[in-house]
């Protein structure tokens, strides 16, 4: 799940959510609204079981994550005080791809990913290539100072016209993002019922 290459819209149709945001995916999925299989047809009742597995797989397919990294979120999650689906919602929140992202250094999230895993960027000065790396409150994300890495990132911080994530400071001009506080549940920006994928993680 974390290296998907399959058709992106197909996904964003059959779970009824824009998980992946490149304009062809997005484009593909705005011109058939209804999922994907031969149409027309009979579709039988989703079971409850059915409903909990596609919010799971909402998750997944949004942040990337393959199950196993799925699991250890959640096993994180559970040891942490409070809720345990919105510690895990806000724990993958906290993922360096996400981040990135946020504060619109990427143009879409497999983008975010691919420019963590090459090394683009450094932590607190210190290059980071885990796109699941976990931020803490006052990080500092930096792009490394290369002249065609300043020149790709500038010229993208300057096509990409997104709300950054309220727990984040982007400095375009210095190719800088803050980590300010840690995200809250206002932060997260994907429609998922997460009641259900916690009870179908604890069984």
């Amino acid at each position: 799940m974390a290296h998907y290459v399959g058709p992106k819209a197909r996904i964003n149709r059959r779970l009824g959510a824009e998980v992946y945001d490149s304009s062809g995916a997005l484009r593909a999925s705005h011109k058939r609204i209804f999922p994907p299989g031969q149409q027309p047809q009979r579709r039988r009742r989703v079971s409850d079981y059915g409903r909990a597995l596609q919010e799971k797989q909402k998750i997944r397919h949004y942040y990337g994550l393959s199950q196993r990294q799925l699991k250890r979120f959640f096993g994180i999650a559970k040891k942490v005080a409070g809720n345990t689906g919105d510690n895990l919602l806000l724990l993958c929140e906290r993922r360096l791809d996400n981040v990135v992202w946020k504060a619109g250094f990427a143009r879409t999230r497999s983008q975010a990913r691919q420019s963590v895993s090459h090394g683009h960027l450094l932590v607190n000065g210190k290059r980071t290539d885990i796109p699941s790396y976990i931020v803490k409150q006052d990080d500092v994300v930096q792009v490394r100072t290369k002249e065609k890495l300043t020149k790709l990132y500038k010229a993208t911080v300057e096509e990409v016209d997104r709300p950054g994530g309220g727990f984040l400071a982007a400095d375009k001009n210095d190719l800088l993002i803050k980590v300010v506080r840690l995200p809250d549940k206002d932060d997260v920006g994907l429609p998922v019922n997460i009641h259900q994928v916690i009870e179908l993680l604890n069984r």
